[in-house]
């Protein structure tokens, strides 16, 4: 079927908006803050087959394996989904889930009696049981200590939800007040993305709205080959690393060989280290998704990103290897480390191949989780996400000040502190930019924050350093890598406690969190920067005095309001010769 051009921009822009609007709907009617004020979830749709063609909505690293998890509810339930049925999965080893607190839920597309797809969304639960509140223990050695696993569930039948499975996720989460809230969001969600794609369909018929489909998912192929073939063909090999898996400090190599040959792209893992005793092991829809989050965000941002896009890729993951872990491994943090890695892996590589559009490190997640009992008496789980770090910057723009992990490409919305404040025992007394944190560059790095808060009821505290050893946020093109991160602790009777990088302790309250998060790196020589951006650094209390003439050769006149251009001049010329 010949297909108009105009029609098939058209459907794709269709399908991305549809994505939005469940977003939209998830956003207005969850009751977690993690879905409500933080976005912590994805929507998506696939074809009949489960093949990923829209993802505009959310988190980059969720809907990147879509694609698994719905072509494994295809293969587990085949032709006996009915078209009011919804299913339910959430296990990395035999649902296609990423890690267990991300659950998706499928809803069937119909239009008449065929079958025309699945609306999906794939969403960060509070919590769902396992040995910490919070949904990431840090201490788990298998998959049995994270929380229930579910395969693919049929969670609705022929439109009435199904008492014996929706109870057997009530009882298996701390959080049962948000649960049934944000389950029912999700499912709501769903049915308008099933809805508005239908209409679609019933506005072209059936085998016009296929091909259409087709015709996405092909142009989104052309345009990925002919990026990869702009490349120079070659073996480029791009690295991060681990300094320890959870409980021992050593170094644990992530290695991505890319090897480019004319319009074809293979992304090889193999010599990357063997899978870990912690939960910072990666599942195979995992380091697949990581991969396009790295491609997608290297190449130009007028790809369609769905599974034709990625058609031209091979991934090849060494299985034991920690970038596909074999069961029973724990896999909870893989979304955010190694998926990191695993991004910055990628970067290197590319980097070799095209450094104009090399991308600076990201800075690495360094912030608690806080659970408790509220007044209520019920289980609250704070993510302070108010003390998320520096982005990387790029050529033609500053990192972002924070981020939700390079994994989210700034898809996590960062809540307000006076929200916060309302839902729960706290009170956050600032949150800054950090001073001289943010790799310097030609373009600076993301600052990062100085963040602290007084929690004041008993809490479980549970940690994820990554960015508190060595620093992650390597610079590109000449730029400087962004700061690591501290934290203490400090209950209100006793001294200082410098927290594990990984790890759970228990606090009676009140007790103060300070944390200084990670840097972003810098892109290009810091000395090409324009003074006057220095100079705004300076003003902002991003870069001190000390620093803009030490990192970028830029001198302040007395009064720190503008710049000393003869002095500055002579200390770029000075630095030059």
């Amino acid at each position: 079927m010949a297909l108009d051009p105009v029609a098939l921009a058209l459907v794709q822009k269709r399908l991305d908006h549809i994505t939005r609007q469940m977003g939209w709907v998830m956003i207005r009617t969850a009751r977690s803050p993690v879905f409500s004020h933080a976005h912590d979830f994805s929507c998506f749709l696939t074809d009949p087959a489960g093949t990923v063609i829209a993802q505009a909505d959310g988190i980059p690293v969720h809907t990147g394996g879509g694609g698994f998890a719905a072509r494994a509810m295809v293969k587990f339930w085949g032709d006996a989904i009915g078209p009011e049925d919804a299913i339910l999965l959430n296990d990395p080893f035999t649902a296609g889930g990423n890690h267990l607190p991300d659950w998706v839920i499928a809803r069937p597309i119909h239009v008449g009696t065929e079958r025309v797809g699945f609306a999906c969304i794939r969403a960060h639960q509070s919590d769902i049981g396992g040995g910490a509140a919070g949904a990431y223990n840090p201490t788990a050695t298998e998959i049995f200590h994270e929380g229930i696993r579910l395969p693919p569930l049929r969670l609705m039948q022929d439109g009435h939800i199904k008492e014996d499975v929706w109870q057997l996720l009530m009882i298996n989460t701390r959080t049962p007040h948000l649960l049934d809230g944000d389950v029912r969001a999700m499912l709501g969600a769903t049915r308008i993305g099933a809805d508005h794609v239908a209409a679609l369909f019933n506005e072209h018929g059936v085998a016009e709205g296929r091909a259409y489909i087709d015709g996405v998912l092909d142009h989104a192929e052309r345009r990925m080959r002919a990026a990869i073939a702009a490349l120079p063909d070659g073996v480029y090999v791009g690295e991060d690393h681990f300094d320890d898996d959870c409980f021992e400090d050593q170094t644990i190599p992530i290695r991505a060989t890319v090897t480019i040959k004319g319009d074809a792209m293979t992304v090889d893992f193999t010599g990357s280290h063997p899978q870990i005793k912690g939960f910072k092991n990666s599942s195979l829809a995992n380091t697949y998704s990581s991969v396009y989050v790295g491609l997608a965000s290297f190449f130009a941002t007028d790809i369609p990103r769905n599974e034709g896009t990625f058609r031209a890729v091979t991934v090849i993951a060494p299985e034991g290897s920690i970038v596909n872990a074999r069961a029973p491994a724990p896999t909870t943090m893989c979304t955010l480390f190694p998926a990191c890695e695993i991004v910055h892996a990628v970067w290197n590589a590319l980097a070799q191949a095209d450094p104009e559009r090399g991308c600076a490190g990201w800075g690495s997640s360094a912030f608690p989780i806080t659970s408790g009992l509220s007044e209520a008496g019920e289980t609250f789980v704070m993510y302070h996400w108010c003390g998320t770090s520096g982005g990387g910057a790029v050529e033609g723009r500053d990192g972002f000040p924070q981020q939700g992990g390079v994994s989210s490409l700034s898809g996590l919305i960062i809540p307000n502190a006076e929200t916060f404040e309302q839902l729960f025992p706290v009170r956050i007394r600032h949150r800054r930019l950090r001073l001289d944190a943010a790799g310097a560059g030609k373009f600076r790095g993301g600052a990062g924050v100085d963040y602290e808060v007084d929690v004041y009821v008993a809490v479980q505290m549970t940690f994820r350093g990554e960015g508190r050893k060595s620093e992650k946020a390597f610079g590109a093109a000449g730029g400087g890598a962004g700061k690591i991160g501290r934290m203490t602790v400090t209950p209100q009777e006793g001294a200082a406690i410098d927290p594990p990088s990984y790890g759970i302790i228990h606090t009676k309250g009140p007790v103060h969190i300070s944390l200084q998060s990670p840097g972003g790196g810098g892109y290009g020589s810091p000395r090409a920067r324009a003074p006057e951006l220095v100079l705004l650094d300076v003003r902002d209390g991003i870069v001190s005095r000390a620093a803009a003439a030490e990192a970028y050769g830029v001198v302040l006149a007395t009064d720190g309001r503008s710049v000393d251009a003869v002095a500055t001049a002579r200390l770029r010329a000075t630095a030059s010769a």
